[in-house]
C-alpha cells in the first residue's frame, strides 16, 4: 500500500442522482420449477446410445427403474407461491425513507 502525500487533494467523482423508484418489484417471481426427472431422463438415454439395443434391456434396467419411480411419484399440483413482492413492498419507505407528500 502507498501512503498518500500531506499535501494531496482528494478530487472527487461527482454522481447523478439516480431516478426515484416508482416501487419495488422482482419480475416473475414463480418461475415453474424444473423437472427433477430431467437428470433420470438423460441417463437413459445415454445408456441407450452408448449400449446399443441389445444391451440396454439389462444394462440400463437399474437406471430405467429409478425413472419410473420418479415419473410415478406425486407431483405439488399447488406449488407456493413467492411471497418476495409482498415484503418489498413492506421495506420500500424504509428504503426510500421520508419525501414530501403533495
Amino acid at each position: 500500500m502507498v501512503p498518500k502525500p500531506q499535501n494531496a487533494t482528494v478530487q472527487s467523482v461527482t454522481h447523478r442522482p439516480l431516478p426515484p423508484l416508482p416501487k419495488l418489484r422482482v419480475r416473475r417471481p414463480n418461475k415453474p420449477e424444473t423437472n427433477p426427472c430431467l437428470g433420470l431422463m438423460s441417463s437413459v438415454l445415454g445408456c441407450w446410445a452408448s449400449s446399443g439395443q441389445a444391451a440396454a434391456a439389462q444394462g440400463c434396467a437399474q437406471l430405467e427403474q429409478r425413472l419410473r419411480q420418479c415419473m410415478d411419484a406425486p407431483r405439488d399440483t399447488n406449488p407456493k407461491k413467492n411471497n418476495i413482492n409482498y415484503h418489498l413492498s413492506r421495506m420500500y419507505p424504509n428504503i426510500v425513507g421520508p419525501h414530501k407528500r403533495n
